[in-house]
C-alpha cells in the first residue's frame, strides 16, 4: 500500500520548479516547491490515502463530531506512537472547530503523511542545493526520537508507523530549480547508533539522506532498545562534561 518511491524518485529527475521570487535559494523558500512537487505525485500514486498532516487532522476531526476535547480527539488516531507523533498540542486541539481548522506548520513532524488506518508512513522532504557544500540538515529532535521509541516499546507499536526521508538534490538554471538527484531512506534501515547528534544545535540528529547505508537487519524493537541506549549514553557523556566544566570549577565558591 505505501509509496513507491522507486517511481517518485524516477519522476523527479530533471523535475523544475520555479525560482523563489525572493531570490532566496535556501531553506523553506526553495524547499517548499519540491516538497509540494513531491507530494502531487505521491497523491497521484495513492489519492485516497495521502495527506498534508494537518489535511488529514482536519478530515479526522470532521468526520468524527461527537469527538470535541483534546483526550478524545487524540484516541481516533489508533496508535499511541502516531498520535504523539501528529498532535499538535492540547490547546490547539481542544479549541480546534470546522470554522477554524489547522493549517500547515513548518515544525509539523510529517510533510507528507500516507494512511491505511492502521498503519502510518510519515514522509520528511529534505532539499539541498547543490551549488553549495551545506553542513548536514537538522532531521528530527534526538530526544523527540527517544521519546517516540519509549511509546513504541511500551505499547509494542512495532508495526505502526515508518519514518521515510526523501531528498531533493538541485541545481539553478535560469529562473528554475532543476532536481539533478533524488535520494530516499527509512530511517529504521540506518544502523540507529550511527547516527549523529548534534547537542549543540537543540539535540537535533542530523545527515545528509544520500549517505544513510540502509543496512540495519535487526527488528524495531532492537532498534528502538538500540537508540535509546546510544542516545542516553551520550546524554550522560554530555552532563558529565557539562558538570566539570562550567560547575566543578565554582564550586568552591558556593
Amino acid at each position: 500500500m505505501f509509496v513507491n518511491f522507486d517511481l517518485i524518485k524516477e519522476r523527479m529527475i530533471n523535475a523544475k520548479v520555479d525560482k523563489p521570487i525572493s531570490g532566496t535559494l535556501s531553506g523553506h523558500s526553495a524547499g517548499e516547491p519540491f516538497d509540494k512537487h513531491v507530494y502531487k505525485l505521491i497523491k497521484e500514486q495513492l489519492p485516497n490515502n495521502t495527506f498534508r498532516q494537518y489535511e488529514y487532522l482536519n478530515d479526522l476531526f470532521i468526520k468524527n463530531p461527537t469527538s470535541n476535547t483534546y483526550e478524545s480527539r487524540m484516541r481516533l488516531i489508533k496508535s499511541k506512537s502516531v498520535s504523539f507523533l501528529l498532535s499538535r498540542g492540547k490547546q490547539a486541539t481542544a479549541s480546534w472547530s470546522k470554522d477554524s481548522q489547522f493549517v500547515e506548520k513548518q515544525n509539523d513532524t510529517a510533510d507528507i503523511l500516507v494512511t491505511d488506518s492502521n498503519r502510518f508512513q510519515i514522509i520528511d522532504i529534505k532539499t539541498r542545493n547543490l551549488g553549495l557544500s551545506p553542513q548536514p540538515p537538522n532531521i528530527i529532535s534526538a530526544y523527540k526520537l527517544a521519546e517516540l521509541m519509549a511509546i513504541i516499546l511500551d505499547h509494542k507499536e512495532f508495526d505502526k508507523v515508518s519514518i521515510v526521508y526523501f531528498a531533493v538534490e538541485w541545481s539553478l538554471e535560469d529562473r528554475f530549480l532543476v532536481c539533478k538527484e533524488a535520494h530516499y531512506a527509512d530511517l529504521f534501515k540506518e544502523d540507529p547508533k550511527t547516527l549523529y547528534i548534534n547537542w549543540a544545535a537543540a539535540m537535533q540528529v542530523q545527515f545528509h539522506v544520500p549517505n544513510l547505508r540502509q543496512n540495519y537487519t535487526g527488528s524495531k524493537e532492537q532498534w528502538a532498545k538500540e537508540y535509546l541506549l546510544h542516545f542516553t549514553q551520550q546524554a550522560k557523556k554530555r552532563a558529565d562534561d557539562m558538570s566539570r566544566k562550567f560547575v566543578k570549577p565554582f564550586e568552591k565558591y558556593l
